[in-house]
């Protein structure tokens, strides 16, 4: 009788402590157990990017956004515009701060510079979005004489110091047509000026897409780089091809679209 009574009270005595203790899981996630935590990205998780003349690293600023929501670690250099020799650096210098297999992404001359700095053992792939991909010993005017020049030769002034910037006109028209006028005016007054002969005219040693998977980025209404141009470097490459209805800056214009190619071929690398 004593031994059920004891019993009976140690019961009693644990009823309230096992209800405190489901009522504080419930009260964790709303009636269920603790939320599990999404799963990061798979494949390579560093993003590099590069951007091209007369422009920055905020030129990715809507890319940045959804490749960060979507867990990847990501560094948007800002390159001189000094010199293709200059421009190499300072992407060397980024991936020599990035731990792990890194994807190189570049937006019109900047395909110039990663192609040139992708052999680095910590490139895994490359991704041009409507960029310039030289093969050894071309530059961008070898590449540009090519094709029929494209809307954007009217646009250029040339200053004492060899330097080209780009008119305000050329810009609403030419360079950023898919942008609203607000967008235009920040892109004509923040715009970087690139040395022609030092950067232009300067032919690639290094070619890194032959030896590297490689994305490509397609504008179908490029006014800067020939978009026949771009089908020509994409299918030389052997990248696989995306085409969007665009102007240049489609990393401002179809943010969604490139973030998805170069999610993609993040995915489908080994880390």
């Amino acid at each position: 009788m004593l031994h059920n009574f004891y019993v009976k009270g140690a019961i009693r005595l644990l009823i309230p402590t096992i209800s405190l203790a489901l009522a504080g899981c419930s009260s964790n996630s709303g009636g269920g157990l603790p939320p599990v935590q999404a799963a990061g990205p798979t494949g390579v998780k560093n993003v590099l990017l590069v951007h091209g003349a007369w422009a920055d690293g905020s030129s990715w600023n809507p890319v940045i956004t959804n490749l960060n929501a979507d867990g990847y670690s990501v560094t948007a250099v800002q390159l001189p515009l000094t010199s293709l020799a200059d421009d190499v650096a300072t992407v060397q210098r980024a991936l020599a701060r990035v731990t792990g297999k890194t994807l190189l992404v570049a937006h019109s001359y900047a395909g110039v510079v990663i192609t040139q700095v992708g052999n680095d053992p910590k490139v895994a792939g490359l991704v041009y979005v409507a960029a310039y991909a030289p093969d050894n010993g071309e530059s961008v005017m070898d590449l540009n004489g090519q094709v029929a020049a494209t809307p954007i030769m009217n646009d250029l002034i040339l200053d004492t110091n060899g330097y080209l910037t780009l008119t305000v006109s050329g810009i609403a028209a030419d360079f950023a047509p898919d942008l609203s006028p607000e967008q235009q005016t920040t892109i004509a007054v923040t715009q970087g000026p690139v040395s022609a002969p030092n950067a232009f005219g300067v032919k690639v040693s290094q070619v890194a897409w032959k030896s590297l998977p490689s994305w490509y980025v397609v504008s179908s209404n490029d006014h800067v780089i020939s978009p026949t141009l771009e089908m020509n470097m994409a299918k030389r490459m052997n990248a696989t091809t995306t085409t969007l209805t665009s102007g240049h800056l489609a990393m401002l214009s179809h943010s969604a679209d490139v973030t998805k190619v170069v999610e993609t071929a993040a995915t489908s690398l080994k880390p």
